[in-house]
């Protein structure tokens, strides 16, 4: 069965074409969800992509969770549907409460343009199932505020429930624990702040974003589409 995949459009994201033709490119079926519908018309997967959700404003991902849409991406997640949140998307999804901790200002309130190492922490998660634990994938990253923070007590939770998907070789941003993506206590939501979407090819400067996206339409592909 070919994944169908909903991409989440706010006033303000920029990176739901990239997701679209990254999903499209591995076999997938993409299309748009307008944030102001409350309903995800059936589709097997969610993407909330990049950008800057409603402009930022108040902070990344605080108005965007008030988003209609965004009722019935917490229902798909309840029900056991794959959700990714990429970079302004994870931001949204934490504010969300779909994922714990926060996403603040980089270290040195700079802005980050540039490809980072990720190294693939545990493949018990709906990105990293048909990666390999303890290998190294080239991601672009681009944020300001990708600096990822939560308390001791969450920090000891992730660790301890295998629930860290991805870290970084060298922390660019400051996040605690070299964090680059959580993941959710079903396995089924999860957020990161690189852009796997932005290396699925060569002629991007890199393919190693294709096993995360595999991952994910994998996991799609496997769930029967619910009425959402």
């Amino acid at each position: 069965m070919t994944a169908r995949v909903g991409v989440v459009l706010f006033p303000g994201s920029n990176c739901e074409f990239d997701v679209m033709e990254a999903v499209q490119a591995l076999g997938g079926d993409a299309e748009i969800c307008w944030h102001g519908d409350c309903t995800l018309n059936g589709v097997d997967a969610v993407v909330v992509p990049g950008g800057f959700a409603h402009g930022d404003y108040l902070r990344p991902g605080a108005i965007a969770r008030f988003s209609p849409v965004m009722d019935a991406v917490r229902e798909h997640a309840a029900a056991g549907g794959p959700v990714l949140g990429i970079c302004n998307g994870f931001q949204v999804l934490t504010e969300a409460g779909l994922l714990p901790g926060a996403l603040q200002k980089n270290r040195g309130l700079k802005f980050l343009c540039t490809t980072v190492g990720l190294r693939v922490e545990t493949t018990d998660s709906v990105l990293t199932v048909e990666a390999q634990v303890g290998s190294v994938l080239r991601v672009p990253i681009n944020p300001f505020e990708g600096n990822y923070t939560c308390s001791p007590e969450v920090l000891a939770e992730l660790r301890d429930q295998d629930r860290v998907v991805l870290r970084y070789v060298d922390n660019p941003n400051g996040s605690v624990d070299d964090i680059a993506g959580v993941t959710n206590e079903g396995r089924n939501v999860v957020g990161l702040m690189p852009h796997p979407e932005r290396a699925v090819s060569d002629l991007l400067g890199s393919a190693d974003g294709v096993p995360l996206l595999r991952s994910f339409l994998a996991a799609a592909s496997g769930r029967t589409s619910a009425p959402v």
